[in-house]
């Protein structure tokens, strides 16, 4: 099972492979993100999220 964290901000803290992920990221994909920072807790939802904004862009 995935590790989780309390929120998007800890997550980036303490886990050096989401912030390289989350850095590589558009801006406004970012943006989106952290606009929804309490529900993203772990290394995986942030890439699901983050995959599925990126798929309303093709």
């Amino acid at each position: 099972m995935a590790k989780e964290y309390k929120d998007l901000h800890a997550l980036l803290q303490q886990d050096r492979e989401a912030c390289r992920f989350y850095d590589s990221l558009p801006d406004y994909v970012q943006d989106s993100i952290r606009q929804r920072a309490e529900s993203v807790r772990s290394v995986e939802s942030l890439r699901d999220y983050a995959e599925n904004l990126t798929r309303e862009d093709e």
